[in-house]
């Protein structure tokens, strides 16, 4: 049987209390508490007050309320209850109502067997508890997959929020008045916006994806490693016969050091 801390709770329901009477000596050496109700209103008042209850059993034919209604009414109330019905007359017809209106699990017919409804009974047991493991576990998945689910929604928005300031920097970097380009720790110039494009196109051909030290002229090249010892420089240069002063400086980015390179014509 699946590990459990409850007490277990059986209800047994019977308009015959010899019935009854015979249903809690069954389970004398068992460590259950049996509960006994004379009707099925009785029976349904019981569960609302002393609930929940594991297992229930009940007579099929009592006056008033018979077994199919009151297991009915069961499980509308208490799904997670085991349900049994206990018969005295082999009708088809009932059997079927009790399995489809009243959900129930085990039809037993009287005069029944005791060892055989002890094991019926532990067999619901294990059922209840493994269905009560499951539906927790089910639970737990449930939180976990909304938690997942929260996390990558704020990712999202935090990439959707980083994408919308990457695009804004770089239309503002792109319509500056000035020429602004970046060189990463290869040497290679790794941004460039249209200005500096246009200044740079006569020193280093293409200029994206280039490296300054192989595809630069001299200027250029010189340019970037005076930045590099010096860290922060203001100049006035001729880069391809334009003459612009030149700020400049290093900048940590990811673990390593890059260069901005800021261009005025002049």
């Amino acid at each position: 049987m699946v590990e459990n801390t409850e007490q277990i709770k059986i209800l047994c329901v019977d308009d015959e209390r010899n019935v009854l009477r015979a249903l809690e000596r069954i389970f004398l050496d068992d460590d259950y508490e049996i509960v006994l109700a004379g009707s099925g209103d009785e029976g349904l008042k019981i569960m609302e007050e002393s609930g929940p209850f594991q297992v229930v059993i009940s007579d099929y034919r009592m006056p008033v309320m018979n077994g199919v209604e009151f297991l009915k009414g069961v499980y509308d109330r208490w799904p997670e209850t085991v349900r049994i019905v206990l018969s005295g007359y082999a009708d088809a017809s009932a059997i079927v109502a009790a399995i489809n209106e009243g959900h129930v699990y085990r039809f037993i017919p009287k005069p029944w067997n005791d060892d055989e409804l002890r094991i019926t009974i532990q067999t619901c047991l294990e059922r209840y508890f493994l269905q009560k493991k499951n539906n927790e576990l089910l639970n737990q998945l449930g939180a976990a997959n909304q938690a997942l689910e929260e996390k990558v929604q704020l990712r999202t928005e935090q990439l959707e929020l980083r994408n919308r300031a990457l695009e804004f920097s770089q239309s503002l970097l792109g319509n500056l008045p000035v020429g602004v380009a970046g060189i990463d720790i290869n040497g290679m110039i790794a941004y460039c916006n249209d200005i500096a494009a246009k200044l740079l196109k006569n020193v280093c051909g293409d200029v994206l994806g280039v490296d300054v030290a192989t595809s630069c002229d001299l200027s250029m090249s010189s340019l970037v490693e005076q930045v590099r010892r010096d860290k922060n420089i203001s100049v006035d240069t001729v880069l391809g016969g334009t003459p612009c002063r030149v700020i400049a400086h290093t900048l940590a980015f990811c673990d390593s050091e890059t260069i901005i390179l800021v261009f005025l014509e002049l």
